[in-house]
């Protein structure tokens, strides 16, 4: 009789191990799927969306109708379509500051769609009697350039201030950024 009682022990204990065992390896497989649906979060809001960019520098196109004309190719870098791309274009004889950038409506054009690896070019105009000015150092020209896109729930965008180079002809960028907001404009 006494050893069926030590039996009977020895199975409870040995069942409150398991159990305890049990609990841990199922806390531990929990912490193991909040992870990985972190991870998946991340990989959606990041990966699976719109990345609007630019392809290369600023280039010269030439002048027309008194005005010198620039292009810059975007692309999207994403692996999902952007349905809206809004570019938005400023110049200043002054140095242009982020905080200050406020986009008018006529400054602004609509680019449409850009599926994933697409490329599409946006051309502005400067008065070449600026740009002339600018080349034999008189004035100096800054440029703004916002590109706007919807991505899930948010408007994000990609901007950027340029100084024309008259050694170079061509741009220096001065300030790159990503913007990610729910909030339409610069921030």
């Amino acid at each position: 009789m006494a050893e069926l009682e030590l039996l009977a022990i020895g199975a409870s204990i040995a069942t409150a191990i398991a159990t305890i065992v049990l609990v841990f390896v199922l806390w531990r497989t929990i912490k193991q799927m909040e992870a990985t649906v972190t991870l998946s979060k991340i990989q959606t809001e990041f990966r699976f969306r719109a990345w609007i960019g630019p392809l290369n520098s600023i280039k010269y196109m030439g002048e027309s109708d008194g005005k010198d004309q620039f292009e810059v190719t975007i692309k999207n870098y994403g692996e999902l379509p952007a349905t809206f791309v809004k570019a938005s274009f400023m110049m200043n004889t002054e140095n242009i500051k982020k905080s200050d950038l406020k986009f008018e409506e006529k400054e602004s054009f609509n680019l449409g769609p850009m599926l994933p690896t697409m490329e599409k070019h946006y051309w502005f105009f400067i008065d070449s009697q600026i740009i002339q000015k600018a080349k034999k150092d008189e004035l100096k020209v800054f440029i703004a350039l916002f590109f706007e896109y919807p991505a899930a729930d948010e408007t994000s965008g990609y901007g950027m201030i340029s100084q024309y180079n008259p050694k170079t002809e061509g741009f220096i960028h001065k300030d790159m950024w990503i913007k990610e907001t729910n909030k339409p404009g610069i921030n």
